[in-house]
């Protein structure tokens, strides 16, 4: 395997592979030992701060009336006002024209009746009344459990649990329940709360909390690991220790054609797999720490392409597996627009083949970054500085999205390539456009001109930079195709430029480690070819 990696490698970073039309496989392990690296709990998407900004204010009947709230009053008829008005520290409020009246410590549902009958006293049946409570004091709940921030947090009694939570920055994915939650008052549990309900189906109770609340985060359980042809591959929380595979596939929704399982368990340091047929998920299962990974082993006979550029017709369609280029592009009906010559395959096999092998590039720069040694203090003091740029530089590169372009040349027989399932048929607009980025001073957008050189469009942004790698001046072409062009060589003949070309000038490496600079080099043009765009180093 390491041989063909090493293949991959060599091809990627020489500009020849994109003057071919490869069609790379990649082998899957279907082993038993289900891969969770990037795996996450089922809700933990939940608590991102979305909630914890929000209050809600709802009318709750049974909300005991306290010092500070507002009562919004209306009367009509004999004597007209409106206002709102505060509960005072004595508990009462004060109605113009009527005089105080106690509202302290009674229910929200009884203000009405209570002011009504104030109002009597003075205008008998002549005057009618409207009054609400317009605004509760803010109370405080304890959040404790298993949440990232235990601690005390104002809100309102109509605010729900999910706003009290997010202000303690969420449950500990792994560690807390999302199914276990519990609402304490004076130490007895007043409330249960499944979290599942509102992901799965939006539901929420309107529970009203009372000053001095807890919301405890109980630990979770039981869980078990979702995987493969499924459209929520996470982990799943079990209320009981045990659940059927059939009771799990109404929360992990399986693809289409899913017609099989692999059901793994650990026993001592080994993992057992067993798969079964779909029909037998009722029978099987699952507890604490499980596995299950769904999947088909039918044949599929068709693929999915999509098609989008400059063309008239279809931008989805299925076909069979096994179909040319050559065959879907003889039924596209195209523009006066499209630049047929130029058709472009963006593949996202060859993009992870491309975002894997710049991984390993990268690892293997940290590793050195960070691990070597230094003959003296200043030596020490130089490479301490250079970790520190090479790490940003890591993090700005991981963050790139590779293209997964399989680029068609001139001369290239379109009925020898095979669509796979996924690829992406782009067809570019014809355009007198030539785009120079990187660095030169004016990077811009130029209109091509007949029999200039690259050097003409390179003046005409203002020339390169002092950063400026001129021995690596990449010419991307309109097909995709990528020529490096050295402008210091003596015998290095530049390039014919043609229109919708692109001109991507790299910048050098300013470190004093010579593999640094040689690893870093080559990672930006491994960028550049693969990504079309250019990274800054530092």
């Amino acid at each position: 395997m390491n041989y063909i990696k090493k293949i991959f490698l060599l091809l990627l970073l020489t500009p020849t592979l994109f003057a071919l039309t490869i069609t790379p496989t990649i082998k899957k392990d279907n082993g038993s030992k289900l891969n969770i690296a990037h795996k996450i709990y089922f809700g933990e998407q939940l608590f991102k701060g979305n909630f914890s900004h929000t209050k809600q204010f709802h009318q709750n009947p049974n909300y005991i009336l306290k010092t500070g709230d507002i009562i919004s009053i209306k009367t009509w008829g004999a004597y007209d006002f409106i206002g709102n008005i505060p509960i005072d520290q004595k508990g009462n409020i004060f109605i113009p024209q009527v005089g105080t009246a106690h509202l302290a410590g009674i229910k929200s549902r009884e203000l009405q009746p209570e002011l009504s009958s104030a109002i009597k006293e003075v205008f008998n049946n002549n005057v009618n009344i409207y009054a609400t409570v317009q605004g509760y004091q803010p109370l405080a709940v304890y959040v404790s459990g298993s949440v990232k921030k235990i601690g005390l947090y104002n809100g309102f009694s109509t605010d729900s649990v999910l706003q009290y939570i997010d202000k303690a920055g969420g449950i500990i994915p792994g560690e807390g329940s999302y199914r276990h939650i519990s609402i304490l008052r004076h130490k007895h549990i007043v409330k249960n709360i499944d979290l599942y309900k509102f992901l799965l189906n939006g539901y929420t109770s309107n529970f009203h909390f009372k000053d001095g609340d807890v919301i405890l985060i109980h630990p979770i359980k039981s869980f078990v690991e979702v995987a493969g042809d499924v459209s929520r591959p996470y982990i799943f929380e079990l209320v009981g220790r045990s659940t059927s595979v059939k009771s799990i596939m109404k929360y992990v929704l399986p693809k289409p054609g899913v017609n099989r399982f692999i059901h793994t368990r650990r026993k001592g340091n080994n993992e057992i797999s067993t798969a079964y047929s779909i029909s037998k998920a009722r029978n099987i299962i699952l507890r604490r720490g499980d596995k299950v990974n769904f999947f088909s082993n039918q044949y599929v006979d068709s693929i999915s392409v999509q098609i989008y550029g400059e063309h008239r017709g279809a931008h989805y369609i299925s076909v069979s597996k096994g179909t040319s280029l050559y065959s879907v592009l003889s039924k596209v009906k195209f523009s006066p627009l499209s630049n047929i010559k130029s058709t472009q395959i963006f593949r996202p096999s060859v993009a992870k083949i491309q975002k894997k092998l710049l991984e390993t590039n990268l690892k293997d720069l940290e590793t050195r970054a960070l691990t070597s040694s230094s003959s003296s203090k200043d030596e020490a003091t130089i490479r301490s500085k250079d970790a520190q740029l090479i790490m940003k530089f890591i993090q700005k590169a991981r963050n790139v999205k590779f293209k997964g372009e399989v680029v068609l040349s001139a001369k290239e027989d379109l009925r020898k390539t095979i669509l796979e399932n996924g690829d992406k048929i782009y067809i570019p607009t014809k355009n007198n456009i030539i785009i120079i980025q990187g660095e030169v001073n004016i990077p811009n957008a130029l209109t091509f001109k007949q029999g200039q050189k690259l050097d003409y469009y390179i003046n005409a942004c203002g020339g390169y930079t002092d950063r400026a790698d001129t021995n690596r001046i990449l010419l991307v072409k309109s097909n995709g195709e990528v020529i490096q062009y050295n402008s210091g060589a003596f015998n290095f003949k530049a390039p014919n430029i043609e229109a919708g070309d692109s001109i991507l000038v790299l910048g050098k490496t300013d470190t004093k480690n010579l593999q640094f600079t040689k690893d870093i080099t080559q990672i930006l043009y491994q960028i550049a070819v693969g990504a079309s765009v250019v990274v800054k180093a530092f």
